[in-house]
Order: structure tokens, then sequence, then C-alpha cells
């Protein structure tokens, strides 16, 4: 009778234990976060990054090297490695370039596309608010006062948009463009490996290194940034080499 007792005993405190460990009431700490990014170690030396700060006008700017961050822009810096898909979506790795671990590694926050975009969307609120009322932009002058220059995207003249799709500068050069008539091709470094490859070998052959986007290739004349005057002169430039 004693050993069925014990045999008993031994069996309810099997169940026990197995209990504790199938509780489902206790949390799963192993399971990955959903709403964050696997973790993510960058340092001043880490290779193949894409570097994306904002200025204080709301700007968004892409470099390859913590180095050639603004002093100022250091706080928040979005991180994309070339050779890693993870941080290219709908969330994005963050960095405080201002932090570092022990082992010099950047202290790093996950963030939204939306956050991210956020932030330079509030800084360009804030400088049209400070411009109001000038902060209209003017409209940019007919086709007819560049020589040569078509609406409809009828033109010879072929312009390649090295650019992202928060870029604001980008869609702006593309509308500008596409207002005298060029033809506009608009190439995602962020989404393209290829595109981003592309751009750096023409920034390479330009003598032109650390530019931000746009990176604007008109008939083989590299322009850095949008700027309607300075592609009215590539524009007529274009003209003049190719008869069209």
């Amino acid at each position: 009778m004693r050993l069925v007792v014990l045999f008993v005993a031994l069996i309810a405190c099997a169940s026990c234990r197995s209990s504790e460990k199938t509780d489902p009431q206790k949390p799963a700490s192993a399971t990955p976060r959903s709403n964050e990014l696997p973790p993510l170690s960058v340092k001043a030396d880490t290779p193949n990054l894409l570097l994306t700060w904002i200025d204080p006008q709301g700007d968004f700017h892409v470099v390859q090297k913590p180095a050639d961050v603004p002093t100022e822009a250091k706080k928040q810096v979005r991180v994309v490695v070339i050779d890693r898909e993870a941080g290219t979506g709908e969330l994005v790795y963050v960095a405080d370039l201002n932090e570092t671990a022990p082992d010099g590694s950047y202290r790093m926050k996950t963030f939204t596309r939306a956050q991210w975009d956020e932030l330079g969307a509030t800084k360009r609120k804030a400088r049209l608010e400070a411009l109001a009322p000038s902060a209209v932009p003017p409209a940019a002058p007919a086709a007819s006062g560049v020589p040569g220059a078509q609406r409809g995207g009828s033109s010879k003249i072929v312009a390649v948009i090295y650019g992202a799709s928060w870029c604001k500068p980008c869609h702006q050069a593309a509308d500008y463009l596409k207002g005298r008539g060029v033809t506009v091709i608009q190439k995602d470094i962020e989404e393209s490996e290829a595109a981003q490859a592309e751009m750096r070998q023409k920034l390479e052959r330009a003598g032109r290194g650390g530019a931000s986007i746009p990176v604007i290739d008109v008939m083989g004349q590299i322009l850095v940034g949008y700027s309607p005057s300075a592609l009215d002169r590539a524009i007529q430039a274009a003209q003049a080499a190719k008869p069209l």
C-alpha cells in the first residue's frame, strides 16, 4: 500500500512540472516582436552602407560613411546595409551616431517608414510656416522659355534620376524635367543594388563623391541635387550637342 501511494505522488509531481513548462499564461520571451527588426551592428568602418540624414529644411541626403553625416544630423540617421533586405521595407533602422556601445557599434532603433518620413515632413512644415506667406514655390516657366523644349515627353533628351521613393527633390526634379519635355527614367537606389552601383560609377567618372540625392544624368552630364537653373543649362547643352 505504501508503494502505491508513493507511485501516485510521483505521477502528480511529474504532471505539475509538465504543466509549468507548458503554461500558456507565461510570456514567451524568446519570441521576436513583430514591430522590431533583427539586431544590427554598425560601426564607423562598416562597409556597404547607405546613411540617410535630414537637414534643417527637412530634405533627405544620402551618404555612405558615418563621418560624412553632419554633426547636427547625427542624432537620427536611417541605416541601410546594401546586402541586407532587413530595414528596406515598412520597418527601418535609425541610428544615433552620437552614442556607441563598448564594442564601437552605434545605438540602433526600429522606426516604421511612416515615422521616419514624418521627421522630414515636420521640418519641412516648420520651414514653410516660417516663410509664410511667401512659402508657395514659383510656377515653373513655360516650356517655350527653353529653346527646343517640348511637352509630352517627345524630346530626344533623356535624363536618368537616381534617388529614392521618399526623396522630395527627386520627384521635383522629375516633374521639372517632364515639364521641359525631357524623357525621364527614375531609378531607386534603395530598392536596386544595380542602380546604386551604376550611380556610384557615374559619380566616380565625373569626379564626384559622397554626394546626396538626387543624382541626375542628363545625356552624360552629371548633376547632384535639384536645381532648375542647372537642369536648364544641361538641357540646352544636350540640345546643342545632339541634333533633334
